[in-house]
Order: C-alpha cells, then sequence, then structure tokens
C-alpha cells in the first residue's frame, strides 16, 4: 500500500481492483463523535462523492472512473499526470493558460448546468493527462440548483487564481469566464451572484479594518 495524501477527512492511498491499479480514498473515523453518528456520516459522504463523480462523466466533465465503494471506502482509477496548479506556473506560453482556463471553464459551466457543485475548485484539484483536464476530489460537493451556491464554487476558484496564479490573474479569469459562458446558460444569474459575494467580502475586511 503507497500513500499518496493523508489529510483531516481522508488517506489516498494505492492498492489493487480486480488486479486493476486503483486509487482508494478512504474517510477517517473522528474520534470526537459517536462511533454510530461518525459511521453514518462517513457512510454518507462517500456515498455522495461517488455519485457526483459519476455525475460529472455524465455531464460530460472527466473524473476518475469509480470501480466499488465500500462503506468508507471509494475504489477509483488513478490519474497520473500533473496538477493544473503547477502547470499554469510553469514556463508555458500565455496563449497556452488561456487555452487551460477556458476548458477549465467549458467543464465548470457543464457542471452547474447538471446542478452539481464541486466545493473545492482549486487548480490543486484538476490534472492533466494526455492534454485533458480531470477533475478530483468532490468530497465537499453537492447537487443543487441554488445560484448562491454555485457562485460561491465560482468564488473559490477566483481566490485560488489569485492566491496561486496572481501573476497570471487576468488571463485565466477572462478565459475561464469566456468557457464558462458558453456551457453554462444560467451564467448571467451566477455572475450577478458573485459579485454580491465579492461586495460582502469587501464589506467584511473594511469593517475588519475599521475595527
Amino acid at each position: 500500500m503507497e500513500i499518496i495524501k493523508r489529510g483531516a477527512e481522508a488517506i489516498l492511498y494505492l492498492d489493487k481492483y480486480e488486479n486493476k491499479e486503483c486509487l482508494v480514498k478512504e474517510r477517517i473515523k473522528k474520534s470526537y463523535r459517536i462511533k454510530e453518528l461518525d459511521d453514518e456520516i462517513r457512510k454518507d459522504r462517500t456515498k455522495s462523492e461517488a455519485k457526483l463523480l459519476s455525475e460529472a462523466r455524465r455531464a460530460g466533465v472527466l473524473t476518475p472512473i469509480v470501480f466499488a465503494t465500500e462503506e468508507f471506502k471509494i475504489f477509483m482509477e488513478y490519474i497520473r499526470g500533473e496538477r493544473i496548479k503547477e502547470y499554469l506556473n510553469s514556463k508555458i506560453s500565455d496563449d497556452e493558460r488561456a487555452k487551460i482556463a477556458t476548458e477549465i471553464g467549458e467543464n465548470v459551466g457543464k457542471l452547474h448546468s447538471a446542478g452539481i457543485v464541486h466545493g473545492d475548485l482549486t487548480t490543486s484539484n484538476m490534472i492533466l493527462k494526455d492534454g485533458k483536464i480531470y477533475f478530483i476530489d468532490f468530497g465537499l460537493g453537492e447537487t443543487t440548483r441554488r445560484t448562491e451556491n454555485i457562485a460561491t464554487d465560482l468564488s473559490v476558484l477566483e481566490e485560488a487564481f489569485k492566491s496561486t496564479h496572481f501573476r497570471h490573474l487576468n488571463i485565466l479569469w477572462d478565459n475561464f469566464i469566456k468557457g464558462y459562458k458558453q456551457t453554462n446558460g444560467q451564467y448571467t444569474a451566477v455572475l450577478k451572484a458573485l459579485d454580491a459575494i465579492r461586495l460582502r467580502g469587501r464589506y467584511v475586511k473594511r469593517n475588519a479594518h475599521e475595527d
């Protein structure tokens, strides 16, 4: 068993499923919760994430193929590639950055059109493999048509662009929005809700400074 990542909610490791290499995501127990409640929460979140991964693929967005679930574990395809986080900050051209950002926008638009919110939409949760973008880690995701929740997904990504790719922010964001508009017919309402989220953020920061 080769551990890939150990997080607060889950451990990721390589294993075999029907003699094929697979990635296992196992949700870890929380000692501060009552065992019965903890088991129920971990089972529900495991099922929910596996379902979201499959629904995203049906919406036309590449995600790891889910092979099976087992209580607190998801057995899925291991995507060997480069994280978009590192790729966008490497020595590529601005044209390539624009192309990737547009593709990200198109994919996120497909997710949102299908009523899927990723929940942790950052370039750390996108993998580039064979020229294609795969979306991973839907552990905080949900299915919803609520515009506010969908706009929050975009707010998370915008903050990720600002903190991780600030030197290329304008190229990335402008082209992301270009792609997003092509696949989400409700983009006007979503972007309006995003503006409201930004305003609230500025209001909170201003008040914090005044205090």
